[in-house]
């Protein structure tokens, strides 16, 4: 039985995302002042953010 010829490529490797993982996204409500380490405990839930 043979592979799918689309399993096992690099091709989209460095291409830009446009989806951010949550970690990502709080760096990005840090970045803009909107998220503040001690009070915000809840990360689910976040807000949109611009993409980076």
């Amino acid at each position: 039985m043979s592979r799918h010829r689309s399993y096992g490529k690099s091709g989209s490797g460095g291409a830009k995302r446009n989806v951010l993982k949550r970690f990502e996204r709080i760096d990005v409500l840090k970045s803009i002042g909107k998220w503040k380490d001690g009070e915000n405990k809840k990360v689910t839930g976040l807000p949109k953010t611009p993409a980076k």
